[in-house]
């Protein structure tokens, strides 16, 4: 069977440095740090008390406010993204094949503020006025509802349903929904992720894992991959979406073409819970295995934008990955991570990973890792390698890898290159 040829036509994004993809890449080719201070809550008794929130974040910018009362905020973000990719793609929505345009996106978690809300007040009153729950509490809850709006606001009758790989989640939606595109089980896909678990529960039992940086005097420098004094990633927040379209089907309609999809690769560590494998192999064989499905040679790609979460064992396993995949290739490589300056959007962080991959590939320039010091280096870490530290560098992109692992011992890794006829 042939398969088909893959492109993305439309991006959008709502992070921790941007209510736009625009935005957002403008500000990590900037080098701008999304964390600050907690607001969400108060967490002046919490280990963390900050994180890379979306910042005045208006939902009726995007829809209008008795569906936003439907929403839990992780759902919004993922609504929001969805209403700008899809403008992004110039499709007339009046005279598009509805029935073979599907939504899959991926969610870690889910509506955690909701469910926090409503035990809240099951806590609260049940003892003297028996359960009290919100009608919209499960629908704003469930982690599925957000493919399910999206659906519902434009009529998408294709494939719908989401992934659940923890922070690999997006990464894996976008790797089904590149696969039932090729295979010709859709024309379109709405795909990317969305999470918001900037709340107590989430604050506090990363703290508990011991996972969260708790830099709380310099929250903007607490996100240092690849560095001795990393101390734990940053949690972030946000959305965002990529819309996937088969090559002939985007030409037809005269779509503009940011990049072409052309593979995706899945394995996992079968390790442990929460701890990558210590010599990464989890990571090398998705990334081989990327590679393979892309049918692209190690040396033909210039640019990762790695999981680099700014964790110990994390950014130590994935650079020995990256040195057995690419071989003496690796020290020509561009390597970043751009979790230094959106923190982890968790279940969402592959799909905004994989924007940022799509337009340096676009632009051909590097964002860059961020709060990098000289004399911070780890021992453990090679530094030959070219880790685009502190300032973007502009050079030609041909085909760019993005990894996303996740506790459990899930990863994903797609990849995207230069679009030619």
């Amino acid at each position: 069977m042939e398969l088909k040829r893959v492109v993305v036509t439309g991006i959008g994004a709502v992070t921790p440095v941007g209510h736009s993809a625009e935005e957002t890449w403008r500000n990590l080719l900037a080098g701008v740090s999304g964390a600050a201070p907690i607001t969400h809550f108060d967490a002046s008794k919490f280990k963390t008390q900050f994180a890379c929130e979306v910042k005045d974040f208006n939902p009726g910018d995007f829809f209008d406010a008795k569906a936003a009362r439907k929403m839990d905020p992780y759902c919004q973000f993922a609504v929001a993204a969805a209403v700008e990719a899809m403008a992004d793609t110039g499709m007339d929505m009046e005279t598009a094949d509805t029935d073979n345009i599907g939504v899959v996106l991926g969610v870690g978690i889910g509506g955690m503020k909701t469910f926090e809300e409503e035990q809240d007040g099951w806590v609260k009153t049940g003892e003297s006025l028996g359960p009290k729950f919100g009608p919209f509490f499960i629908p704003k809850m469930i982690a599925d509802i957000s493919a399910g709006h999206i659906s519902i606001m434009y009529g998408l009758r294709g494939p719908n349903y989401i992934t659940s790989s923890a922070c690999a989640s997006s990464g894996s939606a976008i790797a089904d929904a590149f696969n039932l595109i090729r295979l010709g089980k859709a024309s379109a896909i709405v795909t990317g992720g969305a999470e918001a678990a900037i709340v107590p529960s989430g604050v506090g039992g990363f703290n508990a894992m011991k996972a969260l940086s708790t830099r709380n005097d310099e929250p903007e420098k607490a996100s240092r991959p690849f560095s001795a004094s990393r101390d734990g990633f940053v949690m972030g927040e946000g959305g965002a979406i990529l819309v996937l379209e088969e090559l002939e089907h985007a030409k037809a309609r005269g779509a503009k073409i940011y990049a072409e999809m052309v593979g995706a690769g899945m394995s996992a560590d079968a390790n442990h819970i929460t701890a990558p494998h210590p010599e990464g192999l989890g990571a090398r064989l998705v990334m081989e295995r990327a590679l393979e499905d892309a049918c692209l040679k190690p040396e033909d790609i210039d640019y990762i934008n790695v999981h680099g979460t700014s964790t110990h064992h994390g950014d130590i396993s994935e650079v020995k990955a990256i040195k057995d995949v690419f071989g003496d290739h690796a020290r020509e490589l561009n390597i970043s991570s751009t979790k230094s300056m959106t923190g982890h959007l968790l279940g969402a962080t592959g799909a905004l990973e994989a924007i940022v991959s799509v337009l340096a590939v676009q632009n051909d320039i590097v964002p860059p890792t961020i709060n990098h010091e000289e004399g911070d280096e780890d021992p453990e870490i090679d530094y030959t390698l070219n880790y685009t530290f502190n300032k973007a560098q502009r050079r030609t992109v041909r085909a760019a890898l993005s990894n996303t692992f996740g506790f459990g011992g899930h990863n994903a890794c797609v990849v995207f290159k230069k679009y030619a006829e």
